[in-house]
């Protein structure tokens, strides 16, 4: 009788496939890389294990996506308007003492700010301003005629003049094709030739020009002009009065103007140029004609002794010569640089 034994021994077969089964099942959960059959379940992945490449996408905790704002290089143009142009500070130049009126205007407020004023003014004729020249014809005049005598400098301006082929060629490159030599041998000075040349490139190069200097304000115009060598502070303010007419200069540095000033208020001493301000504060905007009226009440004094007023650049010798006052008004208005009124 054969005896029957349960469960039945497994077989060599099926204690394979079990013991494969386990295996397979036990490198399932050692080895994340493995996949699983198709005809088994999938895998338990405890949470320490890392996710499979196959379970990722199920494994996955789901979470709210980020707002992400989109940055362009132009800008929303669609919602806010560009930004305003920046504003360049605009100035106003004051109209020249040439310009219709102008004259009668400063006299009249001159007249009622300043009594002692008033009464040189009733005295002597207006000022008259004329500009013969452009304002490089002007400057490189007002160079030839530093610390000369009024007919030794009229002689070597006369010369220049034909050496650069007439009035109208007085130009920046008219000048800087004439050599030293050349100048020297018409009588003007090798320091004298060096400032004409420094001027003539300063126009050459784009740093100075007629028309920027015209536009210029007066703190711009002086810092521009003193730049140029052999140009100082006096020919800058003769050069402004006298060639651009502008209003309201006032050469605190001449000998004349303050003389006038010590006359004008009887004071013991003449004053100091930094003294002037406060002495001609009354005159604005018009102390440009102010001080044309001091030159005007030291020459009617007709001394003849000789006053050295300083230019920033030297020394200019100033003599009376006997000139009456329509005559030497004149003689300034043509050469509005150099020749000032009689200083006594």
């Amino acid at each position: 009788m054969t005896q029957l034994l349960w469960p039945p021994p497994p077989s060599s077969s099926t204690s394979l496939s079990s013991s494969m089964g386990e295996q397979t099942l036990s490198q399932t959960h050692t080895s994340p890389s493995s996949s699983p059959s198709p005809s088994t379940a999938p895998p338990i992945v405890s949470p320490s294990d890392p996710p499979s490449s196959s379970s990722s996408a199920a494994s996955k905790i789901p979470f709210r996506p980020r707002k992400i704002r989109k940055v362009s290089s132009d800008g929303d143009a669609s919602n806010k308007p560009p930004p305003p142009p920046a504003k360049l500070p605009i100035r106003y130049l004051p109209r020249p003492l040439s310009a219709d009126g102008e004259v009668a205007s400063a006299l009249r407020h001159l007249r009622a700010v300043d009594p002692h004023l008033a009464r040189i003014i009733e005295t002597h004729e207006p000022p008259v301003f004329n500009t013969p020249h452009p304002p490089f014809h002007s400057l490189a005049r007002s160079i030839l005629y530093q610390q000369l005598a009024f007919k030794a400098a009229a002689s070597i301006y006369s010369r220049f003049i034909s050496l650069c082929g007439g009035e109208d060629s007085v130009v920046p490159e008219a000048v800087l094709a004439l050599s030293p030599h050349q100048l020297r041998q018409i009588g003007v000075s090798a320091r004298k030739a060096s400032y004409l040349h420094d001027l003539a490139r300063k126009y050459h190069t784009g740093i100075l020009s007629d028309a920027s200097i015209v536009s210029m304000d007066d703190k711009s115009l002086f810092s521009m002009l003193t730049m140029v060598k052999g140009i100082g502070a006096w020919s800058v303010h003769m050069f402004m009065i006298f060639s651009l007419h502008r209003p309201d200069v006032l050469p605190v540095g001449d000998l004349g103007v303050r003389k006038g000033v010590q006359m004008l208020y009887g004071l013991e001493d003449v004053p100091r140029p930094s003294q002037m301000d406060n002495f001609c504060e009354r005159w604005k905007p018009y102390r440009s004609v102010g001080a044309w009226y001091m030159w005007r009440l030291v020459e009617s004094k007709g001394s003849s002794a000789a006053v050295t007023a300083s230019n920033g650049a030297g020394t200019q010798a100033i003599t009376s010569g006997g000139m009456g006052a329509g005559a030497l008004q004149q003689a300034q208005l043509i050469d509005p640089i150099q020749m000032l009124p009689n200083l006594g």
